[in-house]
């Protein structure tokens, strides 16, 4: 568990799914109102968030290296945030979902839950590189991922619900740079 002033980082388990679920969808159509077809963000999304979250955190995938993490932001035992890690086939790991409560973006959390995913990288798959899709016009969180210092390696489609095929990107942190603060330059002040 990593705590920073009033967010709680902790690993999440099958009893967050519901409150995953709720926070992926309404993130969602938060974020994704006018970038993906109306239809992708209906009516049954927090269902189909719910099925997929109840499923992801209880699948057995094996040996531990193999095994997806989520880590969950708290603020006074209110989930405020999520971010799931994915293992990959090449030895990367894929940040399959982050997501910060609407209303709280800018505010640090998405930060905190980045910093901690890279630490959870860099200590549980050493020399792995770390990953993420993002969707084109999502201007906002390309430009985080930028600050925080990921590198757009490619373009690509991107399929979401309902068959919609959605221009994306991918952005990475090369192996080297996954553990936090190895991508910014060092200080010249001595």
């Amino acid at each position: 568990m990593i705590s920073s002033g009033q967010t709680v980082i902790r690993r999440g388990g099958v009893q967050d799914a519901g409150s995953i679920a709720e926070l992926h969808a309404h993130s969602w159509r938060t974020t994704y109102r006018g970038i993906v077809p109306e239809e992708a963000l209906g009516d049954g999304m927090v269902a189909q968030r719910r099925e997929l979250w109840s499923l992801r955190l209880v699948v057995d995938y094996g040996e531990p290296e193999n095994t997806p993490e989520l880590l969950v932001a708290e603020r006074a035992g209110e989930v405020v945030g999520f971010i799931y890690l994915v293992p990959q086939p090449d030895g990367g790991v894929l940040i399959d979902n982050l997501h910060v409560r609407p209303g709280l973006n800018g505010g640090g959390i998405g930060r905190e839950l980045l910093a901690a995913a890279r630490a959870h990288v860099a200590e549980r798959h050493p020399g792995a590189g770390l990953s993420l899709e993002v969707l084109r016009d999502n201007t906002r969180a390309i430009a985080f991922y930028e600050r925080e210092g990921a590198e757009r390696v490619r373009a690509q489609e991107g399929e979401f619900p309902g068959g919609f095929l959605l221009p994306e990107y991918v952005y990475a942190w090369p192996a080297g740079r996954v553990a936090v603060g190895s991508d910014r330059p060092e200080s010249t002040d001595r």
